[in-house]
C-alpha cells in the first residue's frame, strides 16, 4: 500500500506559503502533483498546478492574497504507482484587499467594457459567465494590472461578471 505524501506548512505571509514534501516509506518516489485552490468572493474557486520531480521537496508558492484560505493537496508519483491524496489548509496572513468595485457596461451586441476601482500594481482577474455555477466551475477569465478591459461575449446572453 502507498502511503499519502505528508504536507507540512513550513511557513506563510501575506503573499506566499513554504511547504515540504515527502513520503513516510521507502518507496522510491520519482515526483509530486501538488494543486493549490482558493475561492474568491464564494464564485469563483481558481487552481494551480505544480509538478515537483524528486523524492524530498520544499516549495514556495508566491502571488498570493493576503487573509485568504488557500487548500493544498498532493499526490506522490512513485514506482509502484500514484499515491492517494494528502490534504492541508492554510490562511495567508495580513488583512485581504478591499474588493475593486466594478461597473460593466454593454459597447455593442458582442463586447462589455468593464472598469473597477483598487490598488495599483497588482494583477486583476476578471471573470464572467451566463450563470452562478459556470461563475464558480469554468467561467472565462483574463487578467491585466489595468483598470478596465473590454470583454468579448457571446450575442443575446446575459452575463455575471466579477473582477
Amino acid at each position: 500500500v502507498i502511503p499519502p505524501p505528508v504536507i507540512h506548512i513550513e511557513s506563510y505571509s501575506e503573499d506566499s506559503v513554504s511547504f515540504s514534501l515527502k513520503m513516510t516509506t521507502n518507496i522510491k518516489v520519482s515526483g509530486y502533483v501538488v494543486n493549490i485552490y482558493w475561492t474568491f468572493d464564494t464564485h469563483t474557486q481558481e487552481k494551480r498546478t505544480l509538478v515537483i520531480e524528486g523524492e524530498k521537496s520544499i516549495q514556495k508558492v508566491a502571488n498570493l492574497t493576503a487573509h485568504t484560505p488557500y487548500e493544498i493537496s498532493a499526490w506522490a508519483k512513485t514506482e509502484l504507482g500514484d499515491s492517494p491524496l494528502s490534504f492541508v489548509h492554510v490562511v495567508t496572513s495580513g488583512t485581504r484587499p478591499a474588493s475593486p468595485s466594478l461597473k460593466a457596461k454593454a459597447i455593442n451586441q458582442t463586447a462589455v467594457e468593464c472598469s473597477w476601482t483598487g490598488p495599483r500594481n497588482v494583477v486583476y482577474g476578471i471573470f464572467y459567465a451566463t450563470s452562478f455555477l459556470e461563475l464558480y466551475r469554468s467561467p472565462h477569465n483574463s487578467t491585466t494590472s489595468a483598470h478596465n478591459a473590454t470583454v468579448l461575449v457571446q450575442r443575446d446572453e446575459q452575463y455575471l461578471f466579477l473582477v
